[in-house]
């Protein structure tokens, strides 16, 4: 790669490299698999930075390696075997910079991976409904019923969450 091409892919990365790891955790709900998918995704966009880079903006097919690499890892077998009931030793702490809630959190991961991969590149990364799909590579309409199915699951469990801190105050 010519150091032109290398100086602007380190730029990219450094300017990118936070908001894809926010997105990243909003998928998978651990920060250190995040690091990983975002590292992983970066490794891959560098290998044909100057192909992508002449043909125009960056930010939808680095979120579409980002999105296939979170689903290559939950393919990934010793990941469906690993058992996460266990306790924990410590407790994990979010960076300052996350902003997101626990309640949030904790109903994100009761919502089912496409759903909420949808939900996710939609409302919170803030992306129209074409690059949307474009990311998940799949119809509009798709995108459209798997983020309200999405929403639906979201909702009941930030409720369900609602409920029981109400029930366990009053106890």
């Amino acid at each position: 790669m010519r150091s032109g091409d290398d100086a602007s892919f380190r730029e990219f990365a450094r300017d990118k490299a936070l908001p894809l790891r926010r997105t990243a955790y909003l998928l998978c709900g651990d920060w250190h698999l995040a690091e990983d998918l975002v590292q992983t995704a970066l490794v891959r966009l560098y290998r044909v930075w100057p192909k992508v880079r002449r043909k125009g903006p960056v930010d939808n097919y680095t979120r579409q390696i980002l999105m296939r690499c979170w689903l290559d890892e939950r393919r990934r077998p010793w990941r469906s075997r690993e058992n996460r009931d266990g306790v924990v030793p410590e407790e994990p702490v979010a960076p300052a910079d996350a902003g997101i809630s626990d309640s949030l959190l904790r109903a994100l991961a009761e919502v089912p991976p496409k759903q909420r991969a949808a939900v996710v590149l939609r409302y919170c990364a803030d992306l129209p409904v074409a690059e949307v799909a474009v990311a998940l590579r799949c119809s509009e309409g798709t995108v459209r019923s798997q983020a309200a199915r999405g929403l639906d699951v979201l909702r009941a469990a930030l409720q369900r969450q609602h409920d029981e801190a109400v029930s366990g105050r009053s106890e």
